[in-house]
């Protein structure tokens, strides 16, 4: 069975996204940016809410060949285009190249996901995340807090009423005083 995990840049406050939806707010300096590139390099498949999917696909698939790229988003570009993608959606066009769209039950979709053999599933987006979190089926949470108070917007836990029992498995922080923590959930 596969691990599905939800990680994600957090406010101090617990948001992902700005009320208007920006996800630019975080401070990533190269540290926590290589973290992120190796966390895709071990990623089997990638899950992804229209919204997050639409962010990423709108830079990521030539960002290596653009003028002034750094060799680390370089790296990062190729990395995410290697992984496999699942978006979830109603309204997104027919998608190009290594991503596929489901537009049925994504707890479904997910739950099947898991139990077929292969690398961890990332599910990626606060949505697509809370119908993971209601369903039972994540199994890390990995919270990259930042020293920043947004006041509203997307939160990480958009799931209220759930309950997880989790365990501590990693803390590390990075430069520029953020935080990373990592918790396993209790089965």
């Amino acid at each position: 069975m596969r691990q599905l995990r939800y990680a994600m840049n957090v406010s101090l406050d617990g948001y992902v996204a700005t009320p208007d939806g920006d996800l630019g707010w975080a401070s990533v300096d190269d540290e926590l940016f290589r973290w992120w590139s190796d966390r895709v390099a071990g990623t089997g498949t990638t899950l992804y809410g229209r919204r997050l999917w639409e962010a990423m696909a709108g830079h990521w698939p030539t960002a290596d060949r653009q003028p002034g790229v750094t060799p680390l988003h370089a790296e990062y570009a190729r990395r995410w285009r290697a992984v496999p993608k699942v978006v979830f959606s109603t309204t997104t066009a027919p998608l190009d190249g290594d991503a596929r769209l489901v537009a049925g039950d994504a707890v479904a979709e997910m739950t099947r996901l898991k139990e077929e053999d292969g690398g961890p599933l990332d599910v990626g987006g606060a949505t697509l995340a809370a119908a993971a979190v209601r369903a039972g089926l994540v199994d890390e949470y990995v919270l990259v807090t930042h020293p920043v108070l947004l006041g509203g917007g997307t939160p990480f836990f958009p799931a209220p009423g759930v309950r997880a029992d989790l365990d501590l498995v990693e803390t590390r922080p990075f430069p520029g005083r953020v935080l990373l923590t990592r918790y396993a959930t209790r089965r």
